[in-house]
Formats: C-alpha cells, sequence, structure tokens
C-alpha cells in the first residue's frame, strides 16, 4: 500500500488517469489531493465525479477554486468559468456539492507525519490552533451559516489575522490562509496580488514557508495553489501544483519513500483568469 499526493487538479482528469495508470495506482493505495479539482482546466465535471467515486481511499482538501464552485452554486453574483457550468448543470450537481462543502481545509496524519492544505499553513498558527481553525469553518461550510457565508466570502480584508476576530471577518481571513496565502509578512500580514515566483515578493513580504515558525509543526506540509512555484522541496514543505492546467506537469508524490513522478500536459484552450 502506498500513498500518493497530487497537486492541483484544475479539471485535467485526462492527466490525472494518466498519471494514475502510470503509479499502477490500485485499490490499495491512497491518494491524497491538495485542492483545486474544479475550474479551468476541460473536464471539471469528469474530475469532481472520480474523485468523489473513490471514496475513502481519496482525500482532499478544500482549495479556492472548489470554494469558488460552492458560492456560485449558493447565488453568489460572481463570473463563471466555462469549464464549471457543466458541474452546476449536472443530474447530480447536489450530491456532488454536497460532497464537496464536506471536505476539510487540512488533513494531518501524525503517522505519516504529513499535514496537507492548499495554500499552507503561515508561520503564526501552531498545528493545534491550525486544526482548531479549520474544524471551525469547517462547521461553518457544513451547517446553516453556509450560505450567507459563502456570500460573504470574497474580499481582502483582514489581511492580518487577530485572535479576536469575529464573525464574517474572522471565516474570511481563515479561508484566505488556508487557501490564498503565498506572501506574507513576519507580523502575518497577507499579499494578495503576487502570484509569481519566489523572488518576486514584494518589499516586506516572503514566501510564508520561509517566515521563521513561532512553534515548529513537527509534520512535513505539502500544499498546491502556487503554480508560479512548481513542485518544490525545501525545509519542511513540498509544494505540488506543477501548473498542469498551463500545459506543465501534473505531479504525485509518494509519501513512503520521497519519489516523485510526473505527467506532461497540454495547455489548456479554456484556461485563464
Amino acid at each position: 500500500m502506498a500513498t500518493y499526493v497530487i497537486g492541483d487538479l484544475q479539471g485535467c482528469y485526462d492527466e490525472l488517469l494518466q498519471l494514475l495508470d502510470q503509479i499502477s495506482f490500485n485499490q490499495n493505495d491512497r491518494l491524497w489531493l491538495t485542492g483545486d479539482l474544479v475550474n479551468r482546466g476541460p473536464r471539471s465535471l469528469e474530475t469532481l465525479r472520480f474523485v468523489h467515486s473513490l471514496g475513502e481511499q481519496a482525500v482532499t482538501v478544500l482549495g479556492n477554486h472548489d470554494l469558488h464552485l460552492l458560492a456560485l452554486a449558493a447565488g453568489v453574483d460572481r463570473k463563471t468559468h466555462p469549464t464549471l457550468e457543466p458541474i452546476l448543470q449536472a443530474p447530480d450537481r447536489e450530491e456532488l456539492l454536497d460532497w464537496l462543502r464536506h471536505q476539510p481545509l487540512l488533513h494531518d496524519d501524525k503517522a505519516l507525519g504529513h499535514v496537507m492544505t492548499h495554500a499552507g499553513i503561515p508561520h503564526i498558527w501552531s498545528l493545534k490552533q491550525a486544526r482548531a481553525l479549520s474544524a471551525e469553518l469547517e462547521q461553518v461550510l457544513q451547517g446553516p451559516d453556509c450560505y450567507a457565508f459563502l456570500h460573504q466570502m470574497y474580499g481582502d480584508q483582514p489581511d492580518c489575522w487577530q485572535d479576536d476576530l469575529s464573525g464574517m471577518d474572522r471565516w474570511r481571513a481563515i479561508t484566505n490562509y488556508f487557501t490564498r496565502m503565498r506572501f506574507i509578512t513576519e507580523s502575518g500580514r497577507l499579499e494578495f496580488k503576487g502570484n509569481g515566483a519566489p523572488e518576486t515578493a514584494p518589499e516586506g513580504f516572503a514566501p510564508w514557508y520561509r517566515q521563521p515558525r513561532r512553534a515548529p509543526l513537527k509534520r512535513i506540509q505539502l500544499f498546491g495553489h502556487w503554480a508560479a512555484l512548481g513542485f518544490h522541496r525545501e525545509h519542511q514543505v513540498v509544494a505540488l501544483d506543477s501548473g498542469c492546467v498551463w500545459g506543465n506537469t501534473l505531479t504525485a508524490y509518494r509519501l513512503e519513500d520521497a519519489c516523485v513522478f510526473t505527467q506532461a500536459c497540454q495547455p489548456t484552450k479554456t484556461a485563464g483568469d
């Protein structure tokens, strides 16, 4: 039995199947996914159905594009990428969306020594705090406040964590740290415009994983979200968004022996912001 972690799929269903065939993925293996299952790529509906069909064999965390899909389905008036329309029009739409909103923002496996989120865990949070904040937002998404939250989820403020944040501001901040974070200050302030390579960090900011942690996680962090970073290993982090939807590669990382597998990808005609 092996555990494979694969970066952002974004609807690249064919490449996912090719990569799983390459690694001889079978019913005894486990699959971890860093989120952003959908959007931009050509086969988001098929991707969502496939991951859902794996049941307990697969673990996925929520990414910003997954949350965007949930917001659109809740009636938030935002631009809909054409690759999401098949999901919104699908006969099994409600089953898929209900499953999606019940996925976590953080997956921690002490035995394997790894923790997975979509964008990372900021240096200002301990693992205990990150787990608690993940559980807090998951309760919102799975409960009666979900609709109201999705309608107020978008926005860059507050851009710095405070323990006394409350209500929608608190939930929006948790969302942004877990699903949108790239560059951050030592004090924990987020910057949302930059999405380039680490050396493009604005003045006063650094890649989140290079800020000294206030408390050690005692885990290797697995994350996606940062296509310009590509597959990257540094200290106690492994970045796995290798830009499949942009015509680069889809990457699988085997936890047991740190072996890396890649599948070449073609850029999709529907890729874009």
